[in-house]
Protein backbone atom coordinates (compact mmCIF):
# COMPACT_ATOMS: atom_id res chain seq x y z
CA UNK A 1 0.00 0.00 0.00
CA UNK A 2 1.16 3.20 -0.53
CA UNK A 3 1.76 5.86 2.08
CA UNK A 4 -0.62 8.25 2.46
CA UNK A 5 1.28 11.59 1.89
CA UNK A 6 -0.64 13.96 4.22
CA UNK A 7 -1.04 13.61 7.88
CA UNK A 8 -2.57 16.37 9.38
CA UNK A 9 -3.75 16.94 12.98
CA UNK A 10 -7.23 18.42 12.22
CA UNK A 11 -5.21 21.35 14.25
CA UNK A 12 -4.66 19.44 17.13
CA UNK A 13 -8.44 19.86 17.95
CA UNK A 14 -10.12 17.05 20.24
CA UNK A 15 -13.11 16.48 18.03
CA UNK A 16 -14.20 16.76 15.02
CA UNK A 17 -16.83 19.25 14.37
CA UNK A 18 -18.73 18.60 10.91
CA UNK A 19 -18.69 21.13 8.59
CA UNK A 20 -22.52 21.95 7.13
CA UNK A 21 -22.59 20.51 3.63
CA UNK A 22 -25.37 22.63 0.91
CA UNK A 23 -25.40 18.89 0.26
CA UNK A 24 -24.74 15.71 1.21
CA UNK A 25 -23.35 13.90 -1.65
CA UNK A 26 -23.30 10.23 0.59
CA UNK A 27 -26.60 8.62 2.15
CA UNK A 28 -26.94 7.59 5.54
CA UNK A 29 -26.16 3.48 4.40
CA UNK A 30 -22.99 4.31 2.58
CA UNK A 31 -21.42 6.59 5.22
CA UNK A 32 -22.71 4.00 7.76
CA UNK A 33 -20.91 1.95 5.48
CA UNK A 34 -17.34 3.47 4.85
CA UNK A 35 -16.92 4.14 9.32
CA UNK A 36 -17.59 0.25 9.20
CA UNK A 37 -15.29 -0.13 6.61
CA UNK A 38 -12.65 1.86 8.71
CA UNK A 39 -12.92 0.18 11.97
CA UNK A 40 -12.33 -2.66 10.27
CA UNK A 41 -9.25 -2.07 8.48
CA UNK A 42 -8.05 -1.31 11.46
CA UNK A 43 -8.68 -4.29 12.99
CA UNK A 44 -7.65 -6.64 10.22
CA UNK A 45 -4.38 -4.84 10.12
CA UNK A 46 -3.36 -5.76 13.76
CA UNK A 47 -4.71 -8.79 13.30
CA UNK A 48 -2.61 -9.52 10.24
CA UNK A 49 -5.57 -10.75 7.90
CA UNK A 50 -6.82 -9.43 4.55
CA UNK A 51 -9.88 -7.31 3.44
CA UNK A 52 -11.52 -7.58 0.74
CA UNK A 53 -11.70 -4.08 -0.88
CA UNK A 54 -13.36 -4.17 -3.98
CA UNK A 55 -16.11 -1.26 -3.79
CA UNK A 56 -19.63 -2.37 -3.49
CA UNK A 57 -21.00 0.25 -5.55
CA UNK A 58 -20.03 2.73 -8.54
CA UNK A 59 -20.60 5.82 -6.21
CA UNK A 60 -17.90 4.51 -3.29
CA UNK A 61 -15.90 3.10 -6.39
CA UNK A 62 -15.09 6.53 -7.51
CA UNK A 63 -12.05 7.94 -6.68
CA UNK A 64 -11.81 10.61 -3.75
CA UNK A 65 -9.36 12.29 -1.81
CA UNK A 66 -10.29 11.37 2.07
CA UNK A 67 -8.74 11.76 5.61
CA UNK A 68 -9.34 9.73 8.19
CA UNK A 69 -9.15 10.80 11.61
CA UNK A 70 -9.52 8.67 15.08
CA UNK A 71 -9.98 9.67 18.64
CA UNK A 72 -9.79 7.70 21.38
CA UNK A 73 -11.57 9.20 24.75
CA UNK A 74 -11.88 12.34 22.73
CA UNK A 75 -8.16 12.89 22.36
CA UNK A 76 -6.81 12.65 19.04
CA UNK A 77 -5.04 9.68 18.27
CA UNK A 78 -4.39 9.72 14.83
CA UNK A 79 -5.13 11.52 10.94
CA UNK A 80 -3.82 10.39 7.56
CA UNK A 81 -4.99 11.18 4.48
CA UNK A 82 -5.20 11.68 0.74
CA UNK A 83 -5.19 14.70 -0.36
CA UNK A 84 -5.56 13.92 -4.25
CA UNK A 85 -7.69 11.06 -5.80
CA UNK A 86 -5.64 8.19 -6.23
CA UNK A 87 -7.81 5.51 -5.40
CA UNK A 88 -11.08 4.72 -5.14
CA UNK A 89 -13.03 6.04 -2.11
CA UNK A 90 -13.55 2.61 -0.56
CA UNK A 91 -10.60 2.04 -0.65
CA UNK A 92 -8.99 5.03 0.32
CA UNK A 93 -10.60 4.93 3.63
CA UNK A 94 -9.60 1.18 4.48
CA UNK A 95 -5.79 2.81 3.30
CA UNK A 96 -5.91 6.03 5.50
CA UNK A 97 -7.80 4.29 8.56
CA UNK A 98 -4.68 1.80 8.79
CA UNK A 99 -2.01 4.76 8.24
CA UNK A 100 -4.04 6.74 10.69
CA UNK A 101 -3.75 3.82 13.09
CA UNK A 102 -0.26 2.59 12.48
CA UNK A 103 1.88 5.66 10.43
CA UNK A 104 0.86 8.76 11.68
CA UNK A 105 4.64 10.06 13.11
CA UNK A 106 3.32 11.85 16.53
CA UNK A 107 1.58 8.91 17.74
CA UNK A 108 2.84 5.31 19.10
CA UNK A 109 0.61 2.54 16.88
CA UNK A 110 -2.38 1.90 17.98
CA UNK A 111 -3.20 -1.28 20.18
CA UNK A 112 -5.65 -4.30 19.53
CA UNK A 113 -6.77 -3.35 23.00
CA UNK A 114 -6.99 0.67 21.89
CA UNK A 115 -8.93 -0.48 18.39
CA UNK A 116 -12.98 -1.50 19.64
CA UNK A 117 -12.60 1.82 21.53
CA UNK A 118 -11.59 4.04 18.22
CA UNK A 119 -14.14 6.66 17.32
CA UNK A 120 -13.68 7.33 13.80
CA UNK A 121 -14.35 10.74 11.63
CA UNK A 122 -13.61 10.81 7.55
CA UNK A 123 -13.67 14.32 5.53
CA UNK A 124 -14.26 13.50 1.78
CA UNK A 125 -12.97 15.57 -0.57
CA UNK A 126 -13.99 17.78 -3.51
CA UNK A 127 -11.23 18.03 -6.26
CA UNK A 128 -9.07 21.07 -5.55
CA UNK A 129 -9.97 23.92 -7.53
CA UNK A 130 -7.23 27.15 -7.34
CA UNK A 131 -8.84 30.01 -5.78
CA UNK A 132 -8.00 33.35 -5.10
CA UNK A 133 -7.55 34.34 -0.96
CA UNK A 134 -10.09 37.03 -1.47
CA UNK A 135 -12.82 34.17 -2.10
CA UNK A 136 -11.44 31.93 0.68
CA UNK A 137 -14.84 30.72 2.76
CA UNK A 138 -14.22 30.38 6.62
CA UNK A 139 -16.23 26.86 7.23
CA UNK A 140 -16.75 26.00 3.14
CA UNK A 141 -13.46 25.70 1.93
CA UNK A 142 -10.30 23.78 2.81
CA UNK A 143 -7.01 24.94 1.97
CA UNK A 144 -3.79 23.42 0.17
CA UNK A 145 -0.47 26.08 0.00
CA UNK A 146 1.93 24.45 -2.27
CA UNK A 147 5.66 26.19 -3.29
CA UNK A 148 8.02 24.07 -5.07
CA UNK A 149 8.33 20.69 -3.07
CA UNK A 150 6.71 22.09 -0.08
CA UNK A 151 3.04 21.41 0.91
CA UNK A 152 0.73 22.50 3.19
CA UNK A 153 -3.63 21.37 4.00
CA UNK A 154 -5.94 22.23 7.03
CA UNK A 155 -9.38 21.05 7.00
CA UNK A 156 -12.27 23.23 6.42
CA UNK A 157 -13.32 22.48 10.26
CA UNK A 158 -9.94 23.70 11.71
CA UNK A 159 -10.49 28.12 11.10
CA UNK A 160 -13.80 26.98 12.79
CA UNK A 161 -12.19 25.35 15.77
CA UNK A 162 -9.87 27.83 16.46
CA UNK A 163 -12.03 30.47 15.55
CA UNK A 164 -9.68 32.53 12.76
CA UNK A 165 -10.50 34.59 10.47
CA UNK A 166 -9.57 34.09 6.60
CA UNK A 167 -5.92 35.79 6.90
CA UNK A 168 -5.15 33.45 9.87
CA UNK A 169 -6.39 31.00 7.79
CA UNK A 170 -4.24 31.98 4.73
CA UNK A 171 -1.38 32.26 7.06
CA UNK A 172 -1.60 29.15 9.35
CA UNK A 173 -1.68 26.76 6.07
CA UNK A 174 1.15 28.07 5.09
CA UNK A 175 2.97 27.56 7.96
CA UNK A 176 1.62 23.99 7.90
CA UNK A 177 3.85 23.81 4.78
CA UNK A 178 6.52 25.29 6.62
CA UNK A 179 6.58 28.32 4.59
CA UNK A 180 6.86 32.52 5.54
CA UNK A 181 3.05 33.02 6.76
CA UNK A 182 2.84 35.49 3.98
CA UNK A 183 3.59 33.34 1.00
CA UNK A 184 -0.08 32.98 0.07
CA UNK A 185 0.93 36.30 -1.55
CA UNK A 186 4.68 35.93 -2.51
CA UNK A 187 4.64 33.00 -5.01
CA UNK A 188 2.76 30.01 -3.67
CA UNK A 189 0.08 28.83 -5.01
CA UNK A 190 -3.24 28.34 -3.63
CA UNK A 191 -5.96 25.58 -4.03
CA UNK A 192 -9.39 25.07 -1.92
CA UNK A 193 -11.88 21.91 -2.10
CA UNK A 194 -15.03 21.32 0.07
CA UNK A 195 -15.22 18.18 2.83
CA UNK A 196 -18.54 16.09 3.62
CA UNK A 197 -17.64 15.55 7.12
CA UNK A 198 -19.34 12.47 9.07
CA UNK A 199 -18.49 10.48 12.03
CA UNK A 200 -19.49 7.74 14.56
CA UNK A 201 -22.55 7.74 16.38
CA UNK A 202 -20.75 9.32 19.40
CA UNK A 203 -19.04 12.04 16.79
CA UNK A 204 -22.40 13.14 14.60
CA UNK A 205 -22.45 14.45 11.22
Amino acid sequence: MPSPPHNSSTAESHSAQPVPAETNEYARKERALLLRLAHEAIESSLEHRTLDLDPPSPHLAEPRGVFTTLYLLGELRGCVGYVLPVASLYRAVAETARAAASQDVRFQPVSREEAPQLQISLSVLSPLTPIDPDRVEIGRHGLVVSLGSQRGLLLPQVPIEHHWDRLTFLEQTCRKAGLPADAWKAGATLAAFTAEVFGDPENPS
